[in-house]
C-alpha cells in the first residue's frame, strides 16, 4: 500500500513524499509577487467581461473558477521550488550493517531464506549496492554476537548465535565517527536478543545526527508455528525431588489442536503429556512433572512434537540445566509437648536419605529428648541460644510450644534465621501455636504468612476449641510441587478428596498480602474456610504455616488403605520444599545456566560468616573446571557496591559443562565453599521470537531520523539517504512549476468553468 501511494504522489508531484518531508517549499521568481497577482486579476476580469447579465451567483462561481485557474498559472510563473539538502556524490559515507545470525537462514513462504535478499541486493551486481555506491563511499559491518568491519557483504556465513543490534549500532557509530557520515543502513529481521540497552544507543545516534535506515527481512507472522516460549525450573534441586516445571507455549494457525509435550533428561524421555494449544494470540502455561532421580548437572529438554505443515520447528524445544545435589539437609524440629504428630512425621521421612530431621522434644521443664543429632553435645542445653548454633540448620519446624518459652533474643534470632540466613520456617498447629501460643506480639508474627488474632479465644482448661476440617488444595495448591500426591494433577486431586478430616485448634482465616494459601479446610457449619497451609517469602527465606494438629490421621485413620502413602509423600515433599534454595555461607551464582561457546561468564559469590554477616575482607577463589578437565583458578574481587559480594569472569571457549567452585577464607579459617555448573552449547535463541519485528525497526528509524523499509520497498533507499541532511551536503533546488498536478488542476478548473457556462447558456 505504501509503495502504491508513493508512486501516485511521485507521478503527480514529480518527487517522492520523503523529499517533501525533508525539504522546504519556496518561490524562485525574481519579480514582485504582487505585480503577478494584479496582472492575473485583471486578466480574469477581462476574460469574464462578456458573460452578460447572468445570475449573480452563477457569475460569482464562474469568476471563482477562472480566478483559481489564474492563481495556479501565477504560481507557476513564480517558479515554486523544493529546497532539499542533498549529499555531494562520493563525498559522504554510509555504514551498511548486515545481520549475520542464524535467523537469516529461516525460509519464507517462497522457500527462500532471508539471507537471499542480502546476497542479491548487495552482491557484485546487486541493485541496492549499485544505488548506494553511486552516491556514497560504503563501509560494511557484519554483526551477530559481535560486530566487526568486513571488506564486503559477500561471503557471510549467517551462522551467528545471537543478534546484538545495540552493540552493532554503537560499533559502527564509534568507528565512523571521524567521517562525514550520511547514515547507517541496517539489514536485519529485527530479532534483537542481546543484553545491551537499545534506548541508550538510539539517543547517542540522535545526538550525533546519524539517521538509521532499517530494512526488515522476513515475515511479520508465520502461518503455522508452535513455540516453547519459556521454561521455568529451579536452578538447584535435591536428589529425588518431584519438580513442577512451568512451560510457556504459543502458536500461530494451530488454535485448539492437541499436541504432545515431551520431557527428556540428557536424551532419555522421562515424562510426556498432552497439551491443548491456546487460542490465536494467547500464550498457555503448561505444567510438567519431573522427578530428578540422578545427581549432578542434568540437562532437561522440553519439546513439542512438530506438527504437519509447521513452518519452523527449531523453536519447538528449550533446554534447562538443573543442578541436582545429593546431600542430607538438616531440619530442626522443636516440639513443646509429646504428641503423635512428631512420631509420624519422623516416620514419614525416615526413608529419605536426603533429609535429616533433628528432633528436640521438651519432656519436662529443662528436660529434652534429642533424636538424630550428630554428636552428644548437639542441643544439650535445649533450643539454640546463638546464631551460629541455629544457623547450621536449613529448616526449622516449631510444634506446639508457647512463645513465652523463648527469650526475646531467641525470637529475634528465629526471625533472622528466615530473613538473613535464608532458612525455611514451618509452624505447626497446636494448643500452644500461633495466636493461642502468644505469638501475636512477637517478631514471628511478621515472619508468618497468616494474620494472628491477638484476642484469640480459649476453651475450658485453657484449651482452644477443636474444629474438624475437610482439607482440599486451593487452585494454587493444585499446581504446587509439594502438594502433588499423585503422578498427575487429576490423580493428586482425587487423593486429596479421599483423605479423612483432620482437626485444628487454631482459628486462622486470613493471610497477609503477598502470601499464598495452598490448602484450605471447611468445618461443618463454618462460615469461612480455615487456612490450613500458607506460605510467603520473608527476606531471603520462606515461612510456612500448617495449622492442623493431627495430619497423622492421613496415615492412621481407619478409612486410609494400608498402601496409601499420601502422608509420607506430603511430608517428604513439604520438608524438601522447606529447605530448597536455602543458601550456605558461601553461594556462587551466574546470570544464566547456558552460554554460547566463546561467551564471557560472570561468576558472583556471596560470602558470609557462620552468623551470616557479610564479609568484605575474605580471600575468595573461583576454580573453573573446563569440559576437557583443564583447571583455572580465578581470584574474585570484592565489588565494593554490595557487602559480601565478589566477582570474576571467564570465557567459555569449549563446548560442554563447566564446573565452577568458589571457596572463601578469612585468614586461616575457611568460611565455606559452593559449586555450580554452566553449559556452553550452541543456543537456538535466534529461532525464538524470530518473526520480523517491524515495530522495533520502525522505532529505530523514527527515533534517529531515518526510514523503515521492507525487501519490496528498499529500492528507494539510496535516494532517500541523499536527503538525510548528514555528511557532505549542498542545498539542491528542485523545480515544481512543471509538476503534472498543476497542469491537471488548471485543466480541471477551466474545463469545469466552460462546462458550467455551456450548461447555463452563457457560452
Amino acid at each position: 500500500m505504501a509503495t502504491w501511494i508513493e508512486t501516485v504522489v511521485e507521478f503527480f508531484f514529480k518527487y517522492r513524499p520523503y523529499a517533501f518531508q525533508k525539504g522546504e517549499l519556496a518561490l524562485a521568481a525574481s519579480w514582485p509577487l504582487a505585480a503577478a497577482l494584479l496582472a492575473a486579476l485583471l486578466a480574469a476580469v477581462a476574460a469574464g467581461y462578456g458573460w452578460g447579465q447572468g445570475r449573480p451567483r452563477r457569475r460569482i462561481a464562474l469568476a471563482g473558477l477562472r480566478l483559481s485557474a489564474a492563481a495556479v498559472v501565477v504560481l507557476c510563473l513564480c517558479r515554486p521550488v523544493l529546497l532539499v539538502s542533498t549529499v555531494v556524490p562520493q563525498q559522504s559515507f554510509v555504514g551498511v550493517l548486515v545481520d549475520d545470525s542464524r535467523s537469516m537462514r529461516i525460509t519464507g513462504a517462497d522457500g527462500r531464506p532471508r539471507a537471499a535478499f542480502v546476497e542479491e541486493a548487495l552482491g557484485p551486481d546487486g541493485p541496492l549496492l549499485k544505488g548506494l555506491s553511486d552516491r556514497f563511499k560504503l563501509r560494511f559491518f557484519r554483526f551477530s554476537s559481535q560486530a566487526e568491519r568486513v571488506p564486503s557483504p559477500s561471503g557471510l556465513g549467517f551462522d551467528g548465535g545471537r543478534s546484538r543490534v545495540p552493540e552493532a549500532l554503537d560499533r559502527a557509530r564509534e568507528e565512523l565517527s571521524a567521517l562525514p557520515l550520511s547514515g547507517l543502513v541496517l539489514l536485519t529481521d529485527g530479532a534483537d536478543n542481546g543484553d545491551g540497552p537499545l534506548t541508550e544507543s538510539l539517543l547517542s545516534l540522535k545526538a550525533h545526527g546519524i539517521p538509521v535506515f532499517t530494512v526488515g527481512l522476513g515475515r511479520e507472522r508465520y502461518a503455522r508455528d508452535v513455540e516453547v516460549t519459556r521454561v521455568e525450573a529451579p536452578r538447584v534441586a535435591l536428589k529425588g525431588t518431584s519438580l513442577v516445571v512451568d512451560v510457556g507455549v504459543a502458536q500461530r494457525g494451530l488454535s485448539g489442536r492437541t499436541v504432545r509435550l515431551v520431557v527428556e533428561d540428557s536424551g532419555r524421555v522421562v515424562a510426556s503429556r498432552e497439551v491443548e494449544l491456546p487460542a490465536e494470540g494467547e500464550a498457555a502455561s503448561v505444567r510438567a512433572h519431573v522427578t530428578v532421580a540422578e545427581s549432578g548437572p542434568r540437562s532437561f529438554r522440553f519439546r513439542i512434537v512438530p506438527q504437519p505443515g509447521e513452518e519452523l520447528t527449531e523453536n519447538n524445544a528449550q533446554d534447562v540445566l538443573v543442578e541436582v545435589v545429593d546431600r542430607r539437609e538438616k531440619v530442626l524440629y522443636f516440639e513443646g509437648e509429646p504428641r503423635f504428630e512428631l512420631k509420624f512425621l519422623r516416620r514419614a521421612v525416615s526413608g529419605d536419605e536426603n533429609l535429616q530431621v533433628v528432633t528436640l522434644q521438651r519432656t519436662a521443664e529443662d528436660k529434652y529428648l534429642r533424636l538424630d543429632v550428630d554428636d552428644a553435645e548437639d542441643l544439650a542445653a535445649g533450643f539454640p541460644k546463638t546464631r551460629e548454633e541455629l544457623f547450621r540448620y536449613r529448616g526449622l519446624v516449631l510444634g506446639s510450644v508457647e512463645a513465652s518459652f523463648f527469650t526475646s533474643d531467641q525470637l529475634r534470632m528465629v526471625a533472622d534465621f528466615v530473613s538473613q540466613r535464608g532458612g525455611g520456617l514451618l509452624m505447626l498447629g497446636g494448643r500452644r501455636s500461633f495466636a493461642e501460643g502468644g505469638y501475636a506480639p512477637t517478631p514471628l508474627a511478621d515472619v508468618l504468612p497468616v494474620v494472628l488474632d491477638a484476642q484469640a479465644s480459649s476453651g475450658p482448661d485453657d484449651r482452644p476449641p477443636c474444629r474438624e476440617l475437610k482439607v482440599e488444595p486451593t487452585p494454587s495448591g493444585v499446581a504446587h510441587a509439594a502438594m502433588q500426591l499423585g503422578p498427575s494433577e487429576v490423580e493428586s486431586r482425587k487423593r486429596w478428596e479421599s483423605l479423612p478430616p483432620v482437626s485444628a485448634l487454631n482459628a486462622v482465616h486470613r493471610i497477609k498480602p503477598g502470601a499464598v494459601t495452598l490448602l484450605a479446610g471447611r468445618g461443618e457449619g463454618a462460615r469461612d474456610p480455615q487456612v490450613v497451609l500458607a506460605h510467603q517469602r520473608y527476606g531471603r527465606g520462606k515461612a510456612l504455616a500448617f495449622t492442623v494438629q493431627d495430619s497423622w490421621q492421613w496415615q492412621m485413620h481407619a478409612d486410609v488403605p494400608l498402601e496409601d502413602l499420601s502422608h509420607e509423600t506430603l511430608w517428604r515433599q513439604l520438608l524438601r520444599w522447606l529447605v530448597s534454595q536455602v543458601p550456605g555461607p558461601v553461594t556462587v551464582a551466574t546470570p544464566r545456566d547456558r552460554y554460547a561457546p566463546g561467551e564471557s561468564v560472570l561468576v558472583t559469590a556471596e560470602v558470609n560468616d557462620d552468623r551470616y554477616l557479610k564479609v568484605n575482607d575474605a580471600r575468595v577463589t573461583a576454580r573453573v573446571v573446563a569440559p576437557s578437565g583443564v583447571v583455572r583458578e580465578l581470584p574474585m574481587e570484592w565489588t565494593v557496591e554490595r557487602d559480601g559480594e565478589y566477582r570474576a569472569s571467564f570465557r567459555a571457549e569449549e563446548q560442554g559443562v563447566y564446573e565452577v567452585q568458589a571457596e572463601a577464607h578469612r585468614g586461616d579459617i575457611e568460611l565455606g565453599r559452593d559449586a555450580l555448573h554452566v553449559q556452553a552449547a550452541d543456543l537456538p535463541v535466534e529461532y525464538f521470537g524470530s518473526e520480523m519485528r517491524a515495530t522495533l525497526l520502525e522505532r529505530i528509524a523514527d527515533q534517529t531520523g531515518g526510514r523503515f523499509y521492507t525487501a519490496e520497498t528498499a529500492g528507494s533507499l539510496p535516494e532517500d539517504i541523499s536527503y538525510s541532511g548528514s555528511g557532505a551536503t549542498v542545498v539542491e533546488r528542485k523545480e515544481l512549476w512543471d509538476a503534472p498536478i498543476l497542469f491537471f488542476v488548471v485543466v480541471a478548473l477551466l474545463g469545469t468553468e466552460w462546462a458550467l457556462r455551456k450548461r447555463w447558456g452563457m457560452a
